[in-house]
């Protein structure tokens, strides 16, 4: 037999399985999320009138002034990271993770301070305050369920800033 060839072959095999065991697959899953904003506007329509993010897990109104979007909405049970970007021109945003335990009640919420009781939600990780325009990234192993991403800055996941991820067992 060809040394020769029978390198090749091997070089072809080693190319060929990195290609299909690259570091996205060595890193688990990987959800693209992105914490947008209507604007100045939004910031200042955080009166009680404007909870419309808060309708239990279930729909958010379409007026929702700002929005937390993942390009993945179920992803395996393991590893997950999180790529967070802040896509708003002037607001700092964050993304942090909890479990749902039951999609039928809503995140327990202190309307003084306009804020998740993040404790009491089973806070599992976050990406923190994002200026504008700036990305960060949360690793996290995931088992079966659902979770929800949410900014807590104060006020904002009052007017929408979440979205449900499901880990698939």
């Amino acid at each position: 037999m060809n040394v020769f060839k029978s390198g090749a072959a091997a070089l072809s095999i080693a190319v060929l399985a990195s290609t299909f065991a690259g570091p996205a697959q060595a890193a688990g899953s990987i959800v693209h999320v992105k914490l947008w904003d209507k604007g100045d506007a939004a910031m200042g329509m955080m009166g009680d009138g404007m909870m419309m993010g808060m309708a239990m897990h279930g729909k958010r109104s379409k007026m929702a002034m700002m929005g937390v979007t993942a390009d993945i909405q179920a992803v395996p049970a393991g590893e997950v990271t999180f790529e967070v970007t802040n896509a708003s021109k002037d607001a700092i945003h964050e993304m942090v993770i909890s479990p749902v335990r039951d999609p039928s009640k809503p995140l327990p919420y202190d309307k003084n301070m306009l804020r998740v009781d993040e404790d009491a939600a089973g806070h599992l990780g976050e990406v923190s305050e994002l200026d504008p325009g700036k990305s960060g990234a949360l690793r996290i192993n995931l088992k079966p369920g659902t979770y929800i991403l949410y900014c807590n800055i104060p006020g904002h996941y009052a007017l929408g800033m979440w979205t449900l991820v499901t880990a698939k067992g």
